[in-house]
């Protein structure tokens, strides 16, 4: 594992995630929000809005919570979301990129170019750090989906690029324009995923010592506190044992 992964690794072993629930309802309630405006409220005929329902029953997210959601969509004082990219360099010259979905420009700008500011970074222009990046689909399911080989087998029969696989998770990706026909085909051969989405994958890693990932996380922690921010993803990379060594922390 590398870079935002081993983040997300490390704060479930320290129990943040059941802290978070509530705001992580709140991010998955406005993209459900932003995707039936844009694309209207039919999930069958919205791709959109269907993986930002299927992620939000993963996360076990009540159903009249996404209906709620939905209707806001439809309702005359919606808010209106804008997407925003944000680039820059976090601790020992870290890509980071940065997703938010705002009803406030400038408020989004000041805080993210602050969070940066505060860990020793520093904010780029769009397209400043996104070129060391691929944009990708990427399909998550649980460990008892089945085998590394298994997965492997199901992946490359559904036309994925990659699987990676560990103890917690199978983590497949693919090409950005088939990632609704690669989830629709594993679907139909291993069951619904935790998680369909696309990402910012990075296409080189910074190795990290012990101090600049502490910093990196502490930079990703603020970043995903945020109202506004719906992603964060960063190239970093942090050997076994410095892993172990923040783990147990």
């Amino acid at each position: 594992m590398a870079g935002h992964s081993q983040f997300k690794n490390i704060m479930h072993r320290k129990g943040r995630q059941d802290a978070a629930r509530s705001k992580m309802f709140s991010k998955l309630s406005k993209e459900i929000t932003v995707a039936a405006k844009m694309g209207g409220p039919d999930i069958a005929s919205n791709p959109r809005l269907r993986l930002a329902v299927q992620n939000a029953k993963a996360q076990s997210m009540p159903k009249d919570n996404i209906q709620r959601a939905i209707n806001k969509s439809q309702a005359g004082d919606a808010d209106n979301y804008e997407e925003i990219r944000y680039e820059g360099y976090g601790p020992a010259g870290v890509a980071v990129i940065v997703e938010a979905l705002t009803d406030n420009k400038n408020r989004s700008a000041s805080n993210v170019r602050s969070y940066f500011s505060k860990c020793g970074g520093s904010m780029g222009e769009t397209g400043s750090v996104a070129f060391m990046f691929d944009r990708v689909g990427e399909i998550v399911y649980p460990a008892s989906a089945g085998s590394a080989d298994a997965m492997l087998e199901a992946a490359i029969e559904a036309g994925a690029d990659d699987v990676q696989s560990d103890e917690t998770s199978h983590v497949v990706t693919c090409a950005f324009e088939d990632l609704g026909d690669v989830s629709k085909a594993l679907e139909e051969s291993l069951g619904e995923a935790e998680t369909v989405k696309t990402i910012w994958k990075p296409q080189t890693l910074t190795p990290v010592d012990a101090e600049k990932a502490q910093t990196i996380f502490k930079l990703i922690a603020m970043l995903e506190d945020d109202d506004d921010v719906q992603n964060v993803y960063a190239n970093f990379d942090i050997d076994e044992e410095t892993m172990a060594s923040l783990t147990a922390a």
